[in-house]
């Protein structure tokens, strides 16, 4: 079955030591799991540049440049130079991955709001879109969005974990809706009616591996592949087969990404 069906891993980080150390094998795997395609995304200037790296290397490999809010506290005018020309690069397709990070909390909150700012400046300069991180920081994010009309040119809000109501706000500014692991989850209990409910033409899934490994692989390092799992709960919430699931999430990354159909 799995040859049949075709996946798009929409966010992952091929970068991280726990990937890159085997890189060649969790390609392989990929493709063994039907992914036809992923997007690997920079959470800072060193993950950037490999990222395009691997995008100028690898055909199945897509990506994004950016800081992760809790990246930007080593941001400065000259390092933001910098992540401008990897971000102009052809192969960049979106500038990501940014936001706020409350949680962690381990940037000053007001240093992450400018560097969201800043960043969604940046994209709507090369007329590109976003990929967001958002933990713990609805209100604030949400905020910044509206006033900055953020999604202009597009955007993912990357491993969706918030209600219906707030997935809705995200579809009215232009955004898609991205699954990760944790709809497999026993404890998912808005991921479920957001699957459900959110139109089928603004859903991606994604891994956002090495991380959120989903069920039945957690406890292991999350890869790509996994992605196949994620497809596989979505098509059960959503009553389809897998392979309608894939293919219409693999035509949605292919468009947000503007790449070429196969």
């Amino acid at each position: 079955m799995l040859q049949k069906v075709k996946l798009f891993d929409s966010h992952c980080h091929l970068d991280d030591a726990k990937l890159a150390k085997d890189l060649a094998a969790v390609l392989e795997r990929a493709a063994q799991n039907g992914l036809v395609g992923m997007a690997t995304i920079g959470c800072d200037l060193r993950s950037s540049l490999f990222a395009l790296h691997l995008a100028e290397k690898y055909p199945q490999v897509t990506c994004a440049v950016g800081v992760h809010p809790s990246d930007c506290g080593d941001l400065d005018e000259k390092a933001f130079v910098e992540l401008a020309e990897l971000a102009a690069a052809p192969e960049a397709r979106a500038v990501g991955e940014i936001g706020l990070d409350y949680y962690w909390d381990n940037v000053p909150r007001e240093v992450q709001r400018k560097w969201f700012v800043e960043q969604i400046h940046l994209a709507k300069d090369l007329h590109k879109p976003i990929v967001i991180h958002d933990r713990e920081a609805h209100g604030d994010l949400f905020n910044i969005v509206r006033q900055e009309k953020a999604g202009e040119f597009g955007g993912i809000m990357h491993c969706f974990s918030g209600s219906w109501e707030l997935a809705k706000e995200a579809l009215r500014m232009n955004f898609y809706i991205s699954i990760a692991g944790p709809v497999t989850y026993k404890n998912a209990r808005q991921l479920p009616e957001v699957v459900k409910n959110c139109p089928l033409d603004r859903l991606l899934i994604e891994t956002d591996s090495p991380y959120l490994t989903p069920e039945p692989r957690r406890g292991k390092t999350n890869e790509p592949a996994n992605v196949f799992f994620v497809a596989e709960k979505v098509a059960a919430l959503r009553g389809m087969e897998i392979e309608k699931i894939g293919e219409i999430t693999t035509a949605n990354a292919r468009k947000f990404y503007g790449l070429s159909d196969e």
